[in-house]
């Protein structure tokens, strides 16, 4: 009797084991194929995406976006144990007006 015999009474079914070496196959062909065109795509677009933005500022147009807060006033708040609430505050301005309980 030859071993495959011998293994073939002991295990008569062997084609689900093919088969799901089969489909892991497929599954690592076509996982690397998409890493190879992830690795290929990816720099391409960032040059278009680069090239595009070059454009815009050859055109005229700033990308930088740019604020002001205007003029801000000074003043000092003051607060201490000495004054009859906790929660007492005494703002002075800079030019020396005082408000709150001071």
């Amino acid at each position: 009797m030859s071993l495959d015999r011998e293994w073939d009474s002991i295990r008569p079914d062997r084609s689900f084991r093919a088969a799901g070496v089969g489909l892991l196959r497929v599954t690592l062909l076509f996982g690397s194929a998409a890493v190879a065109l992830a690795l290929i795509a990816v720099p391409m677009l960032d040059n278009q995406t680069r090239s595009s933005s070059r454009d815009a500022l050859a055109g005229g147009l700033d990308p930088m976006s740019t604020g002001s807060i205007g003029s801000r006033a000074t003043y000092t708040l003051r607060r201490s144990v000495l004054q009859p609430s906790p929660s007492s505050v005494c703002i002075i301005r800079a030019d020396g007006q005082r408000s709150g309980d001071c």
